[in-house]
């Protein structure tokens, strides 16, 4: 299962969830997305959500550097300096290499 956890209003939040669609579809995987809006930071810190958006597969953050973090808050998260993730860490994540 992939989770998208995000706050209302998070301009990233919808293109997260198409690149995730795309790569599932490109990879012809049937593999449920939820989306999970965090609206309290007591609801951050028990999503341990590390900013809008994270993006979890079988629980784990797509970003292995930010596995061990712990600063949750209602806050805009950021990806090699965007605020969507790249498809190479959501395709790591999921077990797939890209072959040059």
């Amino acid at each position: 299962m992939i989770q998208v956890l995000y706050f209302e209003g998070c301009p990233n939040h919808e293109p997260a969830v198409a690149l995730t669609r795309s790569v599932l579809a490109e990879l012809g995987l049937d593999t449920e997305i939820e989306e999970i809006a965090v609206e309290t930071a007591e609801d951050a810190v028990r999503h341990r959500f590390l900013g809008s958006p994270t993006v979890r597969v079988d629980g784990q953050d797509i970003e292995p550097g930010a596995r061990d973090r712990t600063e949750f808050s209602l806050c805009c998260r950021v990806y090699e300096g965007g605020g969507v993730p790249p498809e190479s860490l959501l395709l790591a994540a999921l077990g797939v290499g890209r072959q040059p």
